[in-house]
């Protein structure tokens, strides 16, 4: 493992948190990686795996902790995880309370205080390191999907405090982003996600020196592209 800076990624999975990874770990980072389950191909690719239930958001400090006492603080943290309880889009609020709290704790309150303790390493480190924050999100903050409602209600929640973090800690040179992967015409990718692409562009928004648009819309092959402004 290299001596470079650190990435932390909350939820390693077989596509985006895979291939985040990679492309961190490519670029000189020293990787750390989180799931709910052991991990052995995060170990073999070196990489620091630390199992956590991110339904349980009292676990996150205890996280950072572990990352800080291996490989110092982050200087680039990403939030990948995401829970969704399908429901009757029929009877969309017929949705049991105890999964609306479960998917909430995974795609909002986690995510919180992920970013309260990212900002802590932040303000630890020096002005040269990166200070990014990336969530991968999708269009659930802007459009309404009746199947995927509870996904939907985190990500908006999210996608808030995100906006109000980059307004907030950009003189301080802390970078928030709500990651969206689109189509070239901007419609949402649906399950064609590509985790490639999010690496490539999760590096890139971690080099810029300052804060961008803390919509982070991209496609692949391109990068950043304003679907807002259309």
């Amino acid at each position: 493992m290299s001596n470079g800076p650190t990435a932390l990624i909350f939820g390693f999975g077989k596509n985006v948190g895979t291939e985040v990874a990679k492309s961190f770990s490519q670029n000189g980072y020293r990787v750390a990686t989180v799931s709910r389950s052991e991990s052995p191909a995060s170990t073999s690719l070196g990489y620091i795996h630390i199992q956590g239930d991110l339904s349980d958001q009292t676990s996150i400090p205890s996280i950072f902790s572990d990352v800080r006492s291996k490989l110092g603080e982050p200087s680039v943290v990403i939030y990948n995880a995401a829970a969704n309880s399908h429901m009757n889009k029929a009877d969309p609020l017929s949705i049991p309370l105890a999964d609306v709290v479960k998917d909430l704790n995974i795609n909002t309150v986690s995510a919180l205080i992920a970013a309260q303790e990212a900002t802590k390493s932040f303000a630890a480190l020096p002005s040269s390191a990166s200070k990014t924050f990336i969530f991968t999100g999708n269009i659930l903050n802007l459009q309404i999907l009746p199947p995927l409602m509870s996904n939907g209600i985190g990500k908006c929640a999210t996608a808030h405090f995100l906006e109000s973090a980059a307004t907030a800690y950009k003189a301080d040179g802390y970078k928030f982003y709500y990651a969206d992967e689109r189509k070239e015409d901007g419609a949402p990718v649906y399950n064609a996600i590509n985790g490639e692409a999010h690496g490539k562009f999760y590096v890139e928004l971690s080099e810029g020196r300052e804060q961008g648009p803390w919509l982070a819309t991209f496609v692949k092959g391109i990068g950043y592209k304003d679907f807002l402004a259309k």
